[in-house]
């Protein structure tokens, strides 16, 4: 192929991809669509019903696998091609109300075994030449908010790690990227509601648009098979020269 030919978009057959938080939302959906461009994935989560489930659904393999208890995660290698680093929880209330056990738990989960994850994957992304590292970080992992110094501070973190991943790896032909949403449309989000409007002290039917959509430009929650769509191109082989980059897709969030 010549230099000035483009690189159109193609499947991910003989590929291999593990997605963490895999049995649903954001994960389910980056599972069901590396499984359609020809991937075999393997499904990681807490919850061993929602992972053979999707599992089941597209032709994959389910990994029942409590993730923030990162001493298990240790000594584990990884055969993959594909590491999707998704899994995660959010708690919310100000700083001098945050448990600290629940701090260290959310920075377990999603700094800590991610941090874990790619060193059990890179030895034999390494040895094929070949790595695809996507970190579904948030436009939390660019901008704050009140109330989240936890998930605030692990999605920065992970922002990090990413760049150092990208690069370390940059010469084995590793890539790591994240992606930073806003909101999306998924249990997590859902489950904020409720708390948001606790501590905003507005009723819940009005947290959507008063809190959660107040910074986008663009006045709807991100969909889970949006993420998943960028997710599969970072995968793919037309983003070889992608790394160490933050996806936005954040409706203009971070315009501002």
């Amino acid at each position: 192929m010549s230099s000035t030919e483009a690189v159109l978009p193609a499947g991910l057959e003989g590929r291999t991809a593990l997605v963490t938080g895999g049995g649903s939302g954001i994960g389910e959906a980056c599972a069901r669509t590396f499984a359609a461009l020809g991937a075999k994935v393997t499904v990681a989560d807490v919850n061993r019903e929602a992972a053979e489930r999707v599992a089941a659904a597209t032709g994959g393999t389910a990994w029942e696998v409590d993730l923030s208890d990162t001493r298990e995660l240790e000594n584990l290698s990884l055969d993959t091609d594909i590491l999707v680093n998704n899994a995660g929880i959010q708690r919310i209330n100000p700083i001098q109300d945050f448990d600290p056990e629940t701090f260290r738990l959310i920075h377990r989960l999603m700094v800590e075994s991610p941090f874990l994850l790619i060193r059990a994957a890179l030895p034999g992304m390494y040895e094929r030449g070949f790595g695809r590292i996507i970190n579904i970080s948030s436009v939390h992992g660019l901008r704050a908010s009140a109330f989240k110094s936890a998930y605030v501070s692990a999605k920065h973190a992970l922002e990090g790690l990413s760049k150092v991943t990208a690069l370390e790896g940059g010469p084995h032909g590793v890539t790591s990227n994240c992606i930073n949403p806003a909101y999306v449309r998924t249990a997590l989000v859902e489950a904020q509601i409720a708390d948001q409007a606790r501590i905003n002290s507005i009723p819940e039917e009005e947290v959507i648009a008063s809190v959660m959509l107040t910074e986008s430009a663009v006045k709807r929650l991100v969909e889970p098979e949006e993420v998943a769509s960028l997710a599969a191109w970072l995968a793919g082989p037309g983003a070889g020269m992608v790394t160490g980059a933050s996806y936005t897709m954040d409706g203009g969030w971070s315009a501002r």
